[in-house]
């Protein structure tokens, strides 16, 4: 469906980029060429004009945009690329003056978001994310949006706009979306749930966007999700189960990386894919440690964690590929509570991966259970049990049977205990509280 008449364009592009502050305007055009590749774009020029606050009419002035336009004209390029988010009028106004189509940074990031999208509930976000942004651009793009039907001989009436059509088509196929994607989040809930009762932790990755996260996750989880060295080359939720020793398993969540001044859109849209970031034991931020902007970037995240309501859940920080700094080895720093709170690695090599494992073991506590058992000699299944389930810290055996130490999740060993309710007559902790068996009393009696 097509809700505007505009000229068709292509994929050659001029740039059009605002510097308001010289200290970020260099890495800012990098990430903005960076975007406009990964959205497939030929880039054909670029336009880099000092502003210090934007015209409400043109974005830019009026000689500059006059600039631009015999610019356009004579490189015949059939799509302009502003680094910032546009007012609907400055896009109309713009497109007006420069004949071409005008995209801004909010509609180059849902355009790649859009390439990218390959499960049913991502390409549902995406369509959600892209149609909230165009029913604010419904603003008479072209001539069609003059038309209106009524008002002729035999026809007269009040009549619809073509443009009150064009809104009325976006509410009802938003509304569409919105119920279909509230079904996707009850869903989630119901497998987080699980999770949940099941005691197994979840480890969110997050980062930004090309920082290596699907890399480090398919290593820690020896899969193959998609990874690639672009921007967003991940947008759907990937969920992995993981046991990192006998004792903890974790679920590793891979999820969308963020960029700074994210589309407030594409935070509402995905909600229920950050939905897995909430509800996650701990956050696993992934950092490029080899970027000149790391530090930016790690503000970056910082402030859309923040905005999802995650700005103060428990993370761990992996300074990623360490491979391409020349004096960084692994190595894991710790806080004032001598807990980890960074790991230097590179997933792509392979290092500091054992020591970002011990690291997770140490914040992952999940809730457990210690208790010490005795398991007279004729029971030996029990104690094969509890060595099979890895729970068995420490033991001593003789004549009588084996002395146990064990360590469980409170979910696992509440499920033991209703497959072999015996199991629990073994329990010696706390003594005080507990009297002896028949079977313990007969070996008192018998010393």
């Amino acid at each position: 469906m097509e809700f505007f008449e505009r000229h068709e364009g292509g994929e050659r592009a001029v740039l059009l980029h605002v510097e308001r502050r010289a200290a970020d305007s260099s890495e800012d055009l990098a990430e903005f060429r960076e975007l406009v590749h990964s959205a497939g774009a030929e880039i054909l020029d670029e336009s880099v004009v000092n502003r210090q606050s934007p015209d409400p009419r043109l974005f830019i002035g009026k000689g500059k945009a006059e600039e631009l336009a015999e610019q356009v004209a004579a490189l015949d390029a059939e799509l302009v690329i502003v680094n910032a988010q546009l007012s609907p009028s400055q896009e109309r106004n713009l497109e007006a003056l420069l004949k071409c189509r005008v995209l801004d940074r909010t509609g180059l990031i849902l355009d790649i978001f859009a390439q990218r999208a390959r499960s049913h509930e991502g390409k549902l976000q995406v369509e959600l994310a892209q149609l909230s942004h165009l029913s604010t651009r419904l603003v008479r793009g072209w001539t069609h949006l003059e038309r209106q039907r009524g008002g002729s001989i035999g026809l007269r009436g009040p009549g619809e706009t073509q443009l009150e059509m064009d809104r009325r088509l976006l509410g009802g196929r938003i509304k569409q979306l919105k119920e279909r994607i509230a079904r996707v989040r009850r869903q989630r809930a119901e497998g987080r749930k699980g999770r949940q009762q099941s005691d197994v932790p979840t480890v969110a990755l997050v980062g930004y966007t090309n920082a290596g996260k699907s890399t480090l996750f398919n290593v820690l989880t020896t899969s193959e999700a998609f990874a690639a060295n672009q921007l967003f080359a991940t947008l759907d939720t990937t969920l992995r189960r993981v046991e990192l020793n006998p004792q903890l398993t974790v679920v590793f969540a891979d999820t969308v990386g963020f960029i700074r001044h994210l589309p407030h859109e594409l935070v509402s849209a995905f909600r229920s894919t950050l939905e897995e970031t909430l509800e996650a034991d701990l956050l696993l931020h992934v950092v490029d440690a080899a970027s000149p902007e790391r530090d930016r970037q790690i503000e970056d995240v910082d402030t859309v964690l923040e905005e999802i309501g995650a700005g103060e859940m428990p993370r761990l920080t992996v300074m990623n590929k360490i491979d391409r700094l020349d004096d960084q080895d692994v190595r894991v720093d710790r806080d004032a509570n001598g807990l980890p709170s960074r790991v230097w690695v590179s997933a792509k090599e392979g290092l500091g991966l054992e020591a970002l494992r011990e690291a997770l073991v140490e914040r992952v506590e999940p809730t457990g259970v210690r208790h010490r058992l005795f398991i007279p000699m004729a029971e030996g299944r029990f104690y094969a049990l509890l060595q099979g389930e890895g729970a068995v810290a420490t033991e001593e055996c003789d004549q009588s049977g084996w002395h146990l130490d064990i360590t469980l999740p409170a979910a696992r060993w509440g499920q033991l205990l209703k497959q072999e309710p015996r199991l629990g007559t073994f329990v010696l902790d706390p003594p005080a509280e507990r009297s002896p068996e028949p079977w313990e009393a007969a070996l008192a009696s018998r010393d």
